[in-house]
């Protein structure tokens, strides 16, 4: 049985009929068209679904529509103001840490709080690269610490 669900998506809020027990990831995919949210394992393993929910990074997938009820989401197209993309992401582009890119939005999202400090590698070890990129995905996080602001 569908039920609908208001929460902000992108400073947005939105309200949407869907059974309780979708994923947010599919919600925001489907529902929403965000499809910026890749869906990749749909096990909470892989990182690809990355998303904020109330600032911290959590995996889309594992998280049911009914827990984002009255609750904040940030997704990868939420990053950019004004036409202007954000240090973070302009970090990435500029390190070549983008191969096929299919990572890159949940890895970007996961990202976002080592901004404020805190071990890089450990801060991403939930997210996979199979295109191994690791190293410039590193050097892009250190890069866009010191663009903010």
């Amino acid at each position: 049985m569908k039920r609908k669900i208001t929460f902000i998506v992108n400073g947005e809020k939105v309200a949407v009929d869907v059974h309780p027990a979708k994923s947010l990831l599919r919600v925001l995919r489907e529902d929403l068209g965000l499809t910026g949210t890749k869906a990749g394992c749909e096990a909470g393993e892989c990182g690809a679904c990355t998303v904020l929910l109330d600032g911290k990074p959590v995996a889309s997938c594992l998280v049911l529509a009914s827990q984002v009820e009255g609750r904040s989401v940030i997704t990868i197209e939420g990053l950019s103001k004004n036409g202007q993309l954000h240090p973070l992401q302009r970090a990435f582009i500029e390190e070549g840490a983008v191969q096929c890119g299919y990572c890159i939005p949940g890895f970007i999202m996961a990202s976002l709080p080592l901004l404020e400090g805190g071990d890089v590698r450990e801060g991403i070890s939930g997210n996979i690269c199979r295109c191994g990129s690791y190293f410039r995905i590193e050097e892009a996080i250190r890069r866009a610490r010191g663009m903010e602001g």
